[in-house]
């Protein structure tokens, strides 16, 4: 396979140089610890902990409390010091259990052990997975084990890595497939021995020949693996995109992966499940790139989950200049930032600090139908009419004209010389029919 890729998409400047040579830097916490209980898509974690409780790193501090949930684990030892609303980066307020970290990092028994997936059977596995409390670590936070449990496994023919990391800015997965690509295909060959019918392939866009090159390597004797090639495009990396790349199939709003037959995760997630069923260790931490033109140092660092963002500002040498917008993730589909005293989660992958933000400089203005926008929807959509939906509040119409299948990618709005805000009127209409739809399912 070769230059594999989807129709419409953009190439926005990507801004990787900043950070993709800088090695992953292990950084610990110096304030208390956040664990929201909804880190994740899904119910809330039920918390198991209380006041004044005692924990260790690894430690369950909340459990999952439906199938779609997932546990939350402490990745430090000390002691709870309360439950209470604290603020998400995405900048919803939800309960989240407060740890003081003792520094002394006392683990509990077992984590660590080394276990062979071979040796395993799917029953294992999936459960070393769901107590891990692994998710998707590519932005969506969908628990794991549930992706990996669908209705008939032989049905699945193709384990899909996403190694396209095509969010500008981020190096955090790239890193990953540099120093850890070993990890990645131990992670993969688990992933495989529950779908006994599947190809196990890792998706990685031409831009990164290092990671193709090292993983080709790695795999190269692997008879159910290889490394496919994308092109450079941005949302490569989309789930439905990344599936129509490396398989031909289309995938819509009203399917998942595994209707296709697919299963797909990121890079993070399969060192996550690789951590979890190979060595016994819990989700508790992410590989986060703080970068951007305001930042004095950029970097990757690993970090332990419910650690301050702000921590993270001044372990990259702190700001350069003040920045006009700080952003939670990559600047298509990130969350700008209202303050620094947010945790990191288990879907956090950047902080992004620009000093000048493009988007304040140029106002908007009326749309001159220059059709810019439906040339790179990679759902072939058409956001000029959506957007006249949207203005007039008619959600009828915006379901007609197959609104729901906008995944707010922001290619419109970033390729819009009118600087009209579509993917923010987008994602309010969605949220919107979702929010009817729940209602007149609940009247039922």
């Amino acid at each position: 396979m070769s230059d594999a890729t989807f129709q419409g998409g953009v190439h926005p400047f990507d801004g990787k140089d900043l950070s993709k040579d800088k090695p992953v830097k292990t950084v610990l916490p110096k304030g208390d610890l956040v664990y929201p209980l909804s880190q994740h898509i899904g119910a809330p974690a039920r918390p198991v902990v209380a006041k004044g409780d005692k924990v260790l790193v690894g430690q369950r501090i909340a459990e999952a409390s439906g199938f779609v949930s997932a546990n939350i684990v402490s990745s430090v030892s000390g002691t709870v010091k309360s439950i209470e609303p604290r603020l998400l980066p995405n900048g919803g307020v939800v309960n989240s259990i407060i740890v003081e970290n003792d520094h002394t990092y006392e683990t509990i028994p077992g984590m660590g052990t080394k276990r062979d997936s071979g040796k395993m059977s799917k029953e294992e596995i999936r459960q070393a997975i769901q107590d891990a409390g692994v998710v998707g670590m590519g932005g969506a936070g969908f628990p794991t084990h549930v992706k990996l449990t669908p209705k008939d496994d032989s049905a699945i023919d193709y384990v899909i890595v996403n190694g396209a990391e095509c969010e500008p800015y981020l190096t955090s997965d790239y890193r990953m497939m540099l120093e850890e690509p070993e990890k990645i295909v131990e992670g993969l060959r688990a992933m495989l021995m529950l779908f006994e019918n599947a190809k196990g392939v890792i998706g990685i866009e031409k831009n990164k020949p290092e990671a193709i090159a090292r993983l080709t390597e790695l795999v190269k004797d692997e008879p159910r693996m290889e490394v496919c090639p994308m092109k450079v495009k941005y949302p490569q990396g989309a789930e439905r995109n990344l599936i129509y790349a490396v398989t031909g199939r289309k995938l819509t709003s009203k399917k998942l992966p595994a209707d296709v037959g697919c299963v797909v995760s990121n890079v993070d997630s399969v060192i996550a499940i690789y951590m979890a069923v190979c060595e016994s260790t819990p989700l508790m931490r992410r590989i986060v790139t703080v970068t951007g033109d305001a930042i004095k140092e950029p970097q990757n660092f690993r970090v332990r989950t419910g650690t301050c963002y702000g921590e993270l500002i001044e372990e990259a040498g702190g700001f350069v200049k003040e920045p006009q917008k700080v952003i939670s993730g990559g600047p298509m589909m990130g969350f700008a930032l209202t303050s620094l005293e947010v945790p990191v989660t288990k879907t956090s992958s950047a902080l992004l600090c620009l000093g000048v933000d493009a988007m304040e400089e140029e106002p908007e203005t009326a749309c001159i139908r220059c059709g810019r926008c439906g040339e790179v929807c990679p759902s072939h959509l058409v956001p000029q009419k959506l957007m006249e939906a949207c203005e007039r509040f008619d959600l009828e119409q915006f379901e007609k004209l197959y609104g729901m299948e906008c995944y707010e990618c922001g290619s419109c709005t970033y390729t819009c010389p009118a600087k009209r805000p579509l993917t923010q009127a987008f994602k309010q209409a969605r949220k919107a029919v979702a929010d009817n739809r729940r209602k007149q399912q609940a009247a039922k």
